[in-house]
């Protein structure tokens, strides 16, 4: 509670000192600080849908986490992510909430026309890169490496172009990405704690932002790497899970150039695994074979990325980025997080975090049930443990929680991304959400979790 309560004064002073350096200088660019939003309360036909989906998952999500077969409840996970982040888009209507979001004059939509010859297109994308560039591309599209364009560019090609289908697609997609990471958990860690944090992945309070906005679609494709090179590293089909996490892996690179910091989750990956299993032949060959492709297809295609990422930092600082502060957002930044991951995921963080009293009592894992012995339902339907796995297994899950705050952490020093975290961080705000799993009572803290997202999209109009 000490935690979930820092993390709330955090956002409070994030918002009071937002509000006051906003009037007086105007120079945070975001309507309602920290978020990029306007407070406009309000109803829509996704109310009582997004309600029902957060009473049943309340309600019923932490026994049927429990009790359901493994790849029934990595669907029913998908689902319930799907549909409550469908009625949080829809709290705003379909245009506003869905269909228009993609479509503004900042997003990718506006250069699918650019783009005829593909190849052509990519040999001359860094020239409109930077603001005072002839036909200068819009801010998302300046933004990203081309994969990210090149993604709604292929949509329209195939017949679903336009804003609607865009929209369905990255929330279709974006949604995926609770599976991978209790994919990835059960891979590295164990089913128990998988199963614990499962009902936190589907109600997670980040769903606001995963509908309509493209990171949403990105953090499901860095998710996916992630998943399948545990599935690689712990002796799961070694070389086709590790080519295709590679492959992901390279596409993640050019989704956004912010997300090559998943190098630092994939080396705990790969830590964790290596503790496990010893790397197989075809693991070490395939994963470098698969993480080469997209880059060489794209440097074939004359693209250069170290180029085009050298004129974005001249780009952002020519944009918001040059008049944003650093001194506010390098710590406001991290209240945007907590409006992503919820107070259950800052009062699960206190549990992987050393302390006095964990020194005193050893792991605090007792309460979570991550050491319990006696048995129960959750026992019963993950199986039989080996004893003395489960404390291991806390370490390990601990690592890969630190290895996503590290690279969070990493990108907020940057200064590269000030603002707008709550959508451009949903990519490691997802592996924060495992902490959850430490955490006793986990009704309460699900009731807590809905509450801020219902919140959040009821009172304010997100820019996404």
């Amino acid at each position: 509670m000490y935690a979930a309560g820092a993390a709330a004064l955090l956002v409070v002073a994030a918002v009071l000192v937002g509000d006051a350096l906003e009037d007086r200088t105007g120079s945070l660019r975001v309507g309602r600080p920290p978020l990029l939003a306007s407070w406009e309360p309000h109803v829509g036909p996704g109310t009582p849908a997004a309600v029902a989906v957060a009473v049943a998952v309340i309600a019923y999500g932490v026994p049927l986490a429990a009790r359901l077969p493994w790849r029934r409840l990595l669907f029913a996970v998908w689902g319930t992510a799907a549909a409550w982040t469908w009625s949080l888009a829809l709290v705003d209507g379909w245009y506003r909430g869905v269909a228009e979001q993609l479509t503004t004059r900042s997003e990718y939509l506006r250069a699918v026309g650019r783009f005829p010859d593909i190849p052509a297109a990519l040999r001359d994308f860094s020239h409109h890169i930077l603001i005072d560039a002839p036909g200068n591309w819009p801010a998302h599209v300046a933004g990203h490496p081309p994969a990210a364009t090149l993604t709604f560019v292929l949509l329209d090609r195939i017949g679903l172009g336009g804003g609607g289908w865009a929209g369905v697609f990255v929330i279709t997609v974006g949604t995926t990405a609770p599976a991978a990471v209790l994919v990835a958990v059960r891979a590295l860690v164990a089913e128990r704690p998988a199963r614990r944090a499962a009902p936190f992945l589907a109600l997670a309070p980040g769903a606001v932002w995963v509908g309509t906005s493209a990171d949403g679609y990105f953090a499901a494709v860095a998710a996916w790497a992630v998943a399948l090179l545990a599935l690689a590293v712990t002796g799961h089909r070694p070389g086709a899970t590790g080519f295709a996490s590679g492959l992901l892996f390279g596409l993640t690179a050019y989704l956004s150039y912010g997300l090559t910091l998943f190098a630092v989750i994939a080396a705990a990956v790969l830590l964790l695994g290596s503790r496990r299993t010893r790397p197989s032949l075809s693991l070490l060959t395939l994963l470098p074979a698969g993480l080469a492709v997209f880059p060489a297809v794209f440097t074939a295609l004359g693209f250069d990325w170290w180029e085009a990422y050298r004129l974005l930092v001249t780009r952002y600082h020519q944009g918001a980025g040059g008049v944003r502060p650093y001194g506010y957002w390098v710590w406001a930044n991290l209240a945007c997080t907590v409006f992503v991951v919820g107070p259950a995921t800052a009062a699960g963080l206190r549990h992987t975090a050393p302390g006095p009293e964990r020194r005193a009592a050893g792991p605090p894992h007792t309460a979570s049930g991550l050491r319990r012995t006696a048995p129960g339902p959750e026992r019963r339907a993950a199986g039989p443990r080996r004893t003395g796995a489960a404390a291991p297994g806390a370490v390990r899950l601990e690592v890969l929680i630190a290895a996503a705050l590290l690279a969070l952490l990493v990108a907020d020093l940057s200064g590269m991304s000030k603002a707008e975290t709550e959508r451009i961080w949903l990519p490691f705000a997802w592996w924060l959400l495992p902490a959850c799993a430490f955490l006793p009572g986990r009704r309460g803290w699900l009731a807590a979790q809905a509450a801020l997202a219902l919140l959040v999209n009821h009172l304010l109009l997100t820019g996404w």
